[in-house]
């Protein structure tokens, strides 16, 4: 009998001419890292920019290489000890979870997440785009929408249970599903409207509204067995397999190019260890002195997760931290010798393989998680992680200088993409991708819709500079604005 999860959204037959792989969720795999949409993140920004620290760094692509490795181990795993809790919940096939996990960040523009916040800002109260622009939505966008195949425009055609496992965030930003779940109280994970715009729609969201049917299609076969606004057990898992390789392939980064300091780190720690907040206001909590945003920390948890934010839990998993952390990858500079190299992998597998074997499946999970989640010493390590790399890394002065910069360029570049556009006189010399990006967005735009032309070269240009590498952008920025000298160059690809 036909698998209802591997249904595709184009074509008659489950596996194209050609496709020679027995599963059609393998042929699901193969397709995503043979776009060209798969290689190009090798040159965009994971968390530092490659173009800055050469090698030693982790890019899209390899973080997704890894995420798709943590997930598989998630998949095989669980489906050894969770196999009939799992087919109650639509399946949890381990190549679906790899192919999902190898392609959640195919929309990823340049410059990381930094780049994603600059296009939504301009798709939004420049261009009047009331999707905006919202890098798990782009990459949705990409599989069903984007990507040319033969002669057609129909995405990568992908079954039904991998295009539902790419969406962590199964909504569009404002309307779908009704009643919005950016509404419940509390809201999913994502779900909720940004304090600074709460007309916005949600802050997360997985599909644009121009790929609404395809999304209600795709998981069409979990009807019943998820809530219409709860992942996948499939996405689910490449979910929690993306926090973990961040929280730990991250921290590798930024240990090799030396700018996480062991001091620092451990001041904030065990300043934290040695102190008693009771009493203290979260207004006198001054982020400056060491132990203080540990606890805002503390306090935000309580605030946004107080389902499974646990005092004693998150005692334990600071020392946790501390320990293998401080003590032990950061007690010795990165140096480039094998002894070095040993001790980032020995790292890396210790946690990798402490929080694989710390997850579950549960039948009935609070409304910010989804049915496969960390237990919850290992979920409070894991925050502990990500605010060692928010705290000591993100924040930093020096970053955040380079971040304008980019941010800078990336505002420029889709002026002068609109700009060129919009001149009658090179109509006849845009580049090709950009007018087949055109054509699509104005055919998805309805008749009569007010400034339609405008909207569908606004799209289109959201679209193009979200599928450039970090130096395409810089390349073609420069050719744009007259810095550059070579008239013939791969720098970018019109």
């Amino acid at each position: 009998m036909e698998d209802p999860r591997a249904r595709r959204r184009f074509g008659d037959g489950l596996v194209a001419p050609g496709d020679l792989a027995a599963s059609p969720f393998r042929v699901d795999r193969d397709r995503i890292v043979s776009s060209p949409f798969f290689a190009r993140l090798g040159g965009v920004t994971q968390v530092i920019s490659p173009g800055g620290a050469g090698l030693l760094v982790h890019n899209r692509l390899t973080h997704s290489l890894k995420v798709a490795s943590v997930a598989r181990a998630i998949a095989e795993r669980l489906h050894s000890r969770y196999a009939d809790q799992l087919a109650k919940l639509g399946g949890c096939d381990p190549d679906v979870v790899e192919a999902a996990a190898l392609a959640h960040d195919l929309g990823h523009p340049p410059f990381g997440h930094l780049g994603e916040r600059v296009l939504d800002n301009l798709a939004r109260h420049n261009l009047r785009l009331r999707d905006g622009f919202e890098g798990n939505a782009q990459s949705y966008r990409i599989v069903t929408s984007t990507e040319i195949r033969g002669e057609a425009t129909i995405g990568l055609n992908l079954t039904a249970a991998t295009r539902a496992a790419i969406l962590k965030y199964p909504w569009t930003r404002r309307s779908h599903p009704d009643p919005h779940p950016r509404f419940m109280d509390p809201a999913p994970r994502g779900a909720a409207a940004p304090p600074e715009d709460p007309d916005g729609g949600s802050l997360k969201f997985g599909a644009y509204s121009t790929e609404r049917d395809d999304m209600i299609e795709a998981r069409a076969p979990f009807a019943g067995l998820v809530a219409d606004w709860q992942q996948t057990a499939e996405a689910s898992v490449m979910d929690t397999a993306d926090d973990i390789a961040y929280a730990i392939h991250d921290l590798e980064d930024v240990h090799r190019v030396g700018v996480l300091q062991q001091g620092a780190v451990a001041g904030e720690l065990m300043a934290w260890q040695r102190t008693s907040y009771s009493g203290t206001a979260d207004e006198e909590l001054v982020q400056r002195r060491p132990g203080n945003a540990i606890e805002a920390l503390r306090r935000q948890l309580h605030r946004k997760d107080g389902w499974v934010t646990d005092d004693e839990a998150f005692a334990a998993a600071v020392e946790q931290v501390r320990a293998e952390l401080v003590d032990g990858l950061l007690s010795v500079p990165f140096d480039g010798s094998l002894e070095a190299e040993s001790q980032v992998a020995a790292f890396s597998a210790m946690w990798t393989k402490r929080l694989v074997d710390a997850i579950a499946v549960t039948d009935s999970p609070a409304v910010r998680s989804g049915h496969v989640q960390l237990a919850p010493a290992q979920w409070h390590e894991v925050q502990i992680l990500k605010f060692v790399q928010n705290r000591f890394v993100l924040a930093r002065p020096d970053l955040a200088l380079h971040q304008r910069g980019q941010a800078r360029l990336l505002e420029s570049l889709v002026e002068a993409l609109l700009a060129w556009l919009a001149d009658p006189a090179e109509a006849e010399r845009l580049p090709s991708r950009i007018r087949d990006l055109v054509e699509l967005a104005e055919a998805e735009l309805p008749e009569g819709t007010p400034d339609r032309v405008a909207r569908a070269r606004g799209r289109a240009v959201i679209d193009y500079v979200a599928a450039l590498t970090d130096s395409q952008a810089v390349a073609l920025m420069d050719a744009l604005s007259g810095r550059s000298r070579q008239l013939w160059t791969d720098s970018f690809v019109l």
